[in-house]
């Protein structure tokens, strides 16, 4: 009689077999990719607004825009001031026109890509696709 041992090391010299599935891609739901690329576009408009804060705050602490404003001073001869022109509220406006485009253009880019996908697939027949189970 085999113990339960010898059935546990028989089970675990077996290879487990895997199917493999070929699929075809042959359309892509327009209103799923506007809605996906129009969360990727609010995800990099978020970013993009931080990114131009983190960036503005680094270099107001380090000095830098007083630097480039003395240059400009002493470059120029005139009294205008730089930092009048660059302060926080001007260049978080900016970050938003940014982000406001960039919203626009991703879900724009994403429903085109869409669309030019399953006009494609008419000519090139999908795209193939392997998938296994394990």
């Amino acid at each position: 009689m085999s113990s339960v041992a010898e059935k546990l090391a028989k089970k675990s010299t077996k290879r487990p077999t895997s199917k493999q599935v070929r699929l075809k891609l042959v359309y892509v739901d327009f209103w799923s990719a506007v809605k996906l690329s129009f969360l990727v576009s609010i995800a990099l408009a978020v970013i993009t607004i931080v990114v131009f804060f983190l960036v503005y705050t680094v270099l107001e602490t380090t000095g830098i825009f007083e630097n480039i404003n003395g240059l400009y001073k002493d470059v120029a001869g005139v009294g205008d001031d730089l930092t009048a022109i660059f302060n926080l509220g001007r260049v978080m406006g900016f970050a938003v026109v940014v982000a406001i485009l960039d919203l626009i253009v991703v879900t724009a880019l994403g429903a085109l890509s869409a669309a030019l996908y399953n006009l494609s697939v008419k000519i090139t027949g999908g795209l193939l696709v392997g998938f296994t189970n394990n």
